[in-house]
């Protein structure tokens, strides 16, 4: 048999790695279903939603350091690839998507099936182009490789089901894509300029994000010279949480007062490999300055006095020496003291008294981060889950945590654990997943079945979509909507083949979490959490306060007292 266009694709993958796809099986998709097949070297996952192959590719690229592929058949089985592509795509992962198309001879016909993929995934890549005949296939294949590689997102081949199955014309090269790490930093003209700035300021507070990756030590150097405290951004929380005596929270959403004030009340802030998005959390009266390997992303978010293009590791290890070190300590040690304080409040919350229900979600947090392995690691629902994690997950440069941070969309967490048990077989990954988020996407627990991931899934059940039912409450409206009515999913994990484990007192916690982390196969436990629970912003804003007092007056006018008193029971107030 003659090698066909889905047979050399099958080679380039191996050529450039890849050992896996993840998707659904479709008559569009048979010829390359089948090369795979035959070609007995790559890993055919069949999620039960393309969505899921899309972030499960993703988180394998995410953990593994390579390229993550992911498969949809024509019409609507790759239009559902797009929102999970769309997440890797503002997440930076590289990720090859083929999109399988009706027969060539009928484009353009309205045919059963008929999209026009190079239109519908043109926002969410970098490359999306349609293989039209053989002689196109090794090229453009490369290209496709190449600039998801080279600009970290995601390359879309477009593949009609009959040109799949073409004998192939041109050799695939051995080498497809070529992976480099060039040194990237400003020049020294402009790094003289950026340490006149730092040298000059009292009040030094770092900003720092996903691009500090692999920069910890040498920022604890800046951190030490300036006598800065350093917030960070979610996405940089893996990478510089630990080990840091500079540490002093987080801001935005998520955040808490310490980092809100840190950079509040700075007089110079450095931002380092962060794109944080929310402008309110910025300062109006400091000089800002800005690090970023891709110079689209200086000034997007704020007024910068400078910014510059650079790789944060070797642009700070490149700045050093031309900083001074008589800078004073104190607005260091201040900003310590009140992340101490900040800290030492939310650990108190962290806990669980018998029999008193429901369970503290902070406290369920805490309690997975004490008893996983030191390598674990976590992915977040949007929504309570990533502010839990954000707060009460602590990382060590071993663990990993992944959630839908840039694209925010819900039902991320499963799908991603799944990817990334797969890429990483030998260590605990835990999905913290919303009761809304993982009955999204509740088909793929068969997923974990079929392919005996071990996956430990850890739903939040609260009985609501909670975050919005908070904005809800900062606006003054009453909570709509958000209801869930939900099942014991740990009956229905049992109902489909896997282990499943529920919780509702805090006394029964502990336990349940050791033997979900002790059994030998997937787990889904179903841990009934408060509803009520409050976790406000780091600063209350006067229409926030008086949306919440509008609250309370129409839920006590709508003979609504009982949320009132379980209101009274959380920690609103508690700042």
């Amino acid at each position: 048999m003659s090698q066909t266009v889905a047979d050399s694709l099958v080679e380039a993958l191996l050529n450039a790695g890849v050992t896996r796809i993840y998707g659904i099986v479709g008559d569009s998709l048979n010829a390359i279903i089948d090369a795979v097949r035959r070609s007995g070297k790559i890993q055919w996952i069949h999620v039960r939603h393309e969505e899921v192959a899309a972030f499960a590719a993703g988180a394998d690229a995410a953990v593994s350091g390579t390229i993550g592929v992911c498969a949809g058949s024509s019409g609507p089985g790759n239009v559902h690839l797009i929102n999970g592509l769309y997440d890797c795509q503002r997440s930076r992962i590289p990720v090859l998507a083929i999109a399988a198309h009706i027969s060539s001879d009928e484009i353009g016909g309205q045919y059963f099936q008929e999209t026009h993929p190079e239109q519908l995934f043109k926002d969410c890549s970098h490359y999306c182009e349609i293989v039209t005949s053989a002689s196109q296939m090794p090229r453009s294949l490369t290209m496709a490789m190449q600039s998801a590689v080279s600009r970290s997102g995601v390359s879309v081949l477009v593949i009609p089901g009959d040109v799949a199955a073409q004998p192939a014309e041109y050799a695939i090269p051995e080498q497809v894509i070529h992976v480099t790490k060039p040194v990237v930093h400003p020049a020294e003209s402009e790094l003289e300029h950026l340490a006149k700035y730092l040298n000059e300021g009292k009040r030094i507070t770092l900003l720092c994000g996903a691009g500090c990756a692999g920069a910890h030590s040498v920022l604890m150097q800046l951190c030490e010279k300036l006598k800065s405290p350093m917030v960070i951004a979610l996405r940089g929380k893996e990478h510089l949480e630990y080990d840091n005596p500079y540490f002093v929270g987080m801001t935005g959403l998520i955040g808490y007062s310490s980092g809100y004030h840190a950079i509040m009340d700075c007089d110079v802030l450095l931002m380092l490999g962060t794109d944080f998005p929310y402008r309110q959390f910025y300062p109006t009266n400091a000089i800002i300055l800005q690090v970023d390997i891709q110079p689209g992303n200086l000034g997007r978010r704020t007024a910068l006095t400078l910014g510059l293009c650079g790789d944060v590791k070797d642009t700070v290890e490149s700045l050093l020496p031309f900083l001074k070190e008589d800078h004073n300590s104190t607005y260091l040690e201040q900003s310590i003291t009140k992340y101490q304080q900040v800290r030492k409040e939310l650990d108190e919350l962290a806990t669980g008294t018998p029999g008193r229900l429901p369970i503290h979600p902070q406290y369920l947090t805490k309690v997975l981060s004490d008893l996983t392995s030191d390598d674990a690691v976590f992915t977040c629902d949007v929504g309570t889950p990533t502010l839990w994690a954000a707060r009460y997950l602590r990382m060590n440069g071993k663990r990993r945590l992944l959630g839908s941070f840039n694209h925010g969309t819900m039902a991320n967490a499963m799908p991603q654990a799944i990817g990334a048990q797969i890429a990483m077989p030998y260590r605990q990954v835990i999905s913290l997943s919303g009761d809304g988020g993982i009955a999204m996407l509740l088909g793929d627990l068969l997923t974990l079945r079929q392919h005996k991931v071990p996956v430990k899934v850890v739903v939040f059940n609260n009985s609501s979509l909670s975050f919005v039912e908070l904005e809800m409450k900062a606006a003054g409206l009453l909570e709509t909507g958000t209801d869930l009515d939900n099942p014991n999913f740990a009956t229905v994990a049992q109902a489909l083949g896997i282990e499943g484990i529920r919780v509702e007192d805090p006394a029964d916690l502990e336990d349940a979490v050791r033997r979900a982390l002790a059994h030998n196969g997937p787990v889904l436990l179903d841990v009934v959490v408060n509803r009520q629970e409050m976790s406000l912003p780091p600063k209350i804003t006067l229409d926030q306060a008086k949306g919440f007092s509008l609250w309370m007056l129409k839920a006590v006018l709508n003979g609504r007292g009982d949320d009132l008193v379980e209101l009274a029971n959380t920690n609103l107030f508690r700042r």
